[in-house]
């Protein structure tokens, strides 16, 4: 199974035929109502986000002590193992 099999989009035509005609006849004749738009992302703010992404787990990584490291490591492991 794929990553994005678990997570389809749902479509937005309703199940019921009774709907879906209605639907398609006020699309045809020009009465469907309009998608609403998305608000467009700010793209400083984009930016932004891209920088203190890229370099954040780098620069963590590089000040952690490799104690400091492998404790990081043992939690998670035993997080995702539920071993405590």
């Amino acid at each position: 199974m794929r990553d994005n099999e678990a997570m389809q989009k749902r479509s937005r035509m309703p199940r019921d035929p009774n709907q879906l005609a209605k639907m398609t006849a006020d699309m045809v004749y020009g009465e469907a109502e309009p998608e609403p738009e998305k608000p467009a992302k700010n793209p400083n703010a984009v930016a932004l986000g891209k920088l203190g992404g890229a370099k954040g787990g780098k620069a963590r990584a590089a000040k952690l002590t490799p104690a400091q490291r492998s404790e990081i490591a043992k939690k998670a492991a035993a997080a995702r193992w539920g071993k405590a």
